[in-house]
């Protein structure tokens, strides 16, 4: 969720609300009371990324992890006859 900055224009009061992209935008100013709010514009710092993790191998498309796999099975990775394996042997 984004941190949004709010002013009031009546009082003056500068504040931060934490809120979903989703939501209105507040109206009244939680100091004076004033239906006088302005969303300021703003980096929208405070946005939290939750998951697994975001890396370049999440987001890959199909036939790229097919083409990928089958490298790997012809190299024979993941059988016995993969050359890393035997290596360390």
């Amino acid at each position: 969720m984004p941190t949004y900055e709010y002013r009031c224009e009546a009082c003056e009061y500068t504040f931060e609300e934490l809120q979903p992209i989703t939501a209105e935008p507040l109206r009244d100013c939680p100091k004076c009371h004033q239906p006088r709010l302005r969303r300021l514009f703003g980096t929208g710092a405070g946005l939290i990324f939750k998951g697994s993790g975001f890396y370049i191998t999440d987001y890959r498309s199909e036939s790229y992890k097919a083409a990928a796999k089958k490298e790997l099975e012809q190299a024979g990775c993941g059988s016995d006859n993969c050359k890393c394996k035997n290596e360390s042997d």
